[in-house]
């Protein structure tokens, strides 16, 4: 009866307002630096099988199918797309982009991800005690305890990490080495906010090395990493997801008005 239909059409609602949700957040965030869109993936649920693909019939013959009625969908999982942002030119001394795979590691809250955070955002500042920060609300340090000098009149960061520091007599000090890290699987981090992801058993152990390294990218000084989001296709997303959002309210309309004609059926 129409009752499957009604089921279908609801777990359709339900996902698709999740797919809003996730839609949402990626155009909310077309302007933060190093952030990875997200994509919803669906699936469909178990089938009611009216009859079993290959039985044969009475006639001792064997249909070309069965007859399978589907019970609707569901959201597998949300994926984020790591492919690079685009560079664009900043005014910071400490802002770095990553042109490759890599990852900043930057010191977190000990119960988030065992201390360890990594993200693509390059936007970095200095603290009061002149250590290199990410530029988010909570200002964590970046991994390896860079310092830069109080009297440094310039700054300089070589595309294999290295800063470097020239002071006030003209004289250069190399202050620090930049580190990344890399994943089996960055689909399988978790993100915590601020620009900021944690490992998982998904995403296995990061692989240290310098830039340079493998699939770890190098470093360009003073542009910053834009956001991976693309805004018309957010827009057709939206608008698809809109539709089948409607087209579903229509199904479970159509639906009821079919139990409803079946439950006037004792009045004749």
């Amino acid at each position: 009866m129409a009752v499957n239909a009604l089921h279908a059409a609801a777990t359709g609602m339900n996902a698709l307002s999740t797919e809003l949700d996730v839609i949402s957040n990626n155009l909310a965030n077309v302007n933060t630096n190093g952030f990875k869109a997200s994509r919803v993936n669906f699936e469909d649920l178990f089938y009611l099988q009216k009859r079993q693909p290959g039985l044969e019939s009475g006639a001792e013959t064997t249909p070309p199918a069965g007859l399978q009625v589907g019970l609707g969908t569901r959201i597998s999982n949300t994926q984020f797309d790591f492919t690079n942002g685009s560079a664009v030119q900043s005014n910071g001394d400490f802002d770095m982009y990553i042109a490759g795979d890599g990852f900043f590691e930057v010191e977190i809250l000990e119960e988030y991800g065992g201390g360890r955070g990594y993200t693509r955002a390059g936007n970095f500042f200095t603290n009061s005690d002149r250590e290199l920060v990410l530029g988010n609300s909570d200002g964590p340090r970046l991994a390896g305890g860079i310092t830069i000098p109080e009297d440094a009149v310039g700054i300089a960061i070589s595309s294999d990490g290295i800063i470097t520091a020239t002071l006030p007599d003209n004289s250069v000090e190399e202050v620090g080495q930049v580190e990344l890290h890399s994943f089996v699987n960055k689909s399988g981090l978790k993100s915590i906010g601020g620009n900021i992801y944690v490992e998982t058993q998904l995403s296995g152990p990061s692989t240290q090395g310098l830039p340079g390294e493998g699939v770890l990218g190098t470093i360009k000084h003073k542009q910053l990493e834009t956001s991976s989001v693309i805004p018309v296709n957010e827009l057709v997303s939206l608008i698809k997801t809109q539709r089948a959002f409607e087209m579903n309210s229509q199904t479970i309309q159509a639906a009821d008005e079919l139990l409803q004609t079946v439950g006037n059926l004792r009045r004749f």
